[in-house]
């Protein structure tokens, strides 16, 4: 952009832009004076303060004052006569929280609720504005954050989502697991994680181990799994289908990485509307759980997210915040002014351009 950035129209060229925190973006190394370590957020009183910068040998040195980079922006250029030397790239960050759109709030007020029901990395990033988080265990989920209960209700709609694996353990090998997660809904939209399955066995084994799960379980629970992309996959789902014809079964072509996927669970589980039934593997569970993203295995993980998923096909693929974010967009070109169609100064590169136009 910068070396685009001129015009010979009387505007001062400038560049403007916005985003949000990445703690891995280059822009977070670029605009780490005005960000806290310690915090990861924006230090208030630097906030709108100007700093200058010229890039040396690849690196940008930074100063508070334009003359303190004279020296080293012009070395080795030779300047026209009569033109005045330019004085280094100026920088400034303002940060911003949705509380600095008043106007978005009005027409769109429960956008801070949404913000809010986000895991801790999502919400410390888009309502906090941090830029030093990263994911790390223990964000996604807490034991705390959901009960475990002796009981769950009769009427449950019932699925059962299987991560695949098809490899045996041994002595050499550290495999997958395959695991499959039975969670229900109730009336009121909670669920309830109802019971883990998980094993480390070869293909023949596994389709046993879906058989007899889907056999203990009834009819009433459909099942899922994860199907792989490409023909390999489709002929893998097309053999568990026919395996287990007496159910309903549901391949489901799993999409988007695995922080995004897990988001939709692990929102609902930090709002307390996932009750687990307590059970021999709970603490597995809530080692891997607690343990993702840094984890070897996180099949858990997977396939938490997937009957989530079946539950609400409405949401596959996306986290919520993605869902939200792309409502308020939409929202907010539908409430945005149309832009006024600016007249180029004449003698401007944009008038001359237009009079060729015309002739």
């Amino acid at each position: 952009m910068v070396s685009r950035n001129r015009s010979t129209c009387g505007v001062r060229p400038y560049i403007r832009a916005t985003c949000n925190p990445d703690a891995d973006s280059w822009v977070a190394d670029f605009i780490s004076w005005w960000i806290d370590p310690e915090s990861g957020r924006p230090i208030p009183e630097r906030a709108g303060v100007l700093r200058y910068f010229v890039r040396i040998a690849e690196k940008i040195v930074w100063a508070d004052r334009p003359e303190e980079l004279m020296e080293d922006l012009l070395r080795g250029q030779q300047l026209p006569p009569g033109i005045d030397p330019p004085l280094p790239m100026s920088v400034t960050f303002i940060p911003a929280t949705v509380s600095d759109n008043p106007a978005l709030l009005r027409v769109n007020p429960e956008y801070l609720t949404w913000l809010l029901s986000l895991p801790t990395l999502e919400r410390e990033r888009l309502l906090a504005g941090n830029w030093k988080i990263r994911p790390a265990a223990g964000l996604y989920f807490k034991r705390e954050w959901c009960a475990v209960v002796d009981e769950a209700p009769a009427d449950l709609d019932i699925v059962c989502y299987w991560d695949l694996a098809a490899t045996e353990k041994t002595e050499f090998n550290d495999p997958d697991w395959t695991v499959g997660v039975k969670l229900g809904r109730d009336r009121s939209r909670g669920y309830w994680l109802l019971d883990v399955v998980r094993a480390r066995a070869n293909p023949g084994d596994v389709e046993q181990l879906l058989l007899n799960t889907a056999t203990q379980d009834g009819k009433r629970v459909t099942i899922g799994f994860g199907q792989d992309p490409g023909q390999a996959g489709k002929s893998q789902a097309q053999h568990l289908v026919r395996a287990l014809s007496g159910f309903t079964m549901r391949p489901a072509t799993e999409s988007g990485d695995k922080l995004t996927r897990f988001g939709p669970f692990s929102t609902q589980c930090r709002a307390n509307n996932v009750k687990i039934r307590r059970g021999s593997w709970n603490e597995e569970l809530f080692r891997v759980l607690e343990g993702f993203p840094d984890l070897a295995h996180d099949d858990e993980v997977d396939a938490c997210s997937g009957a989530l998923e079946m539950l609400n096909p409405q949401m596959k693929g996306w986290a919520l915040y993605e869902l939200y974010r792309a409502q308020d967009e939409a929202a907010a070109a539908r409430n945005k002014p149309q832009p006024v169609q600016s007249v180029p100064q004449p003698g401007s590169v944009e008038w001359s351009e237009a009079q060729k136009q015309k002739g």
